[in-house]
């Protein structure tokens, strides 16, 4: 027995009916022209033929999907920090990756009984 596929709309946006792969999942590598094999080694759980119904809804509906990828692009943009920002949270995550680790490495020997590593 063969199961439909379809585009629906289920509150994500349009979405096919066989998963929760929705159609601005695919976007992104429809406008780089990627092949069905290259998206499948991105996305494997998408079939060939979810593939070609999102291609076709893509084809008919074109404005409304390239005006929503905008929209995500657009928002996606604006929650991205400015680069000096951005680069300081950096080192912030990764000093307190290394203090953690750090810790890891205290109690390790600790609990070996290594004192004079302390």
């Amino acid at each position: 027995m063969t199961q439909t596929i379809e585009i629906v709309e289920r509150g994500r946006g349009p979405q096919l009916s066989t998963s929760r792969i929705t159609v601005q999942d695919v976007v992104p590598y429809l406008l780089r022209d990627l092949s069905y094999p290259v998206v499948h080694e991105i996305m494997p759980t998408l079939t060939e033929p979810e593939f070609q119904a999102i291609v076709q809804y893509v084809e008919e509906n074109r404005e409304a999907v390239l005006a929503q990828d905008r929209r995500i692009r657009e928002r996606a943009a604006a929650r991205q920090l400015p680069p000096e920002e951005e680069a300081a949270a950096r080192r912030a995550v990764a000093e307190r990756l290394e203090a953690a680790r750090q810790k890891i490495r205290g109690n390790h020997r600790e609990r070996n009984g290594d004192q004079a590593a302390r």
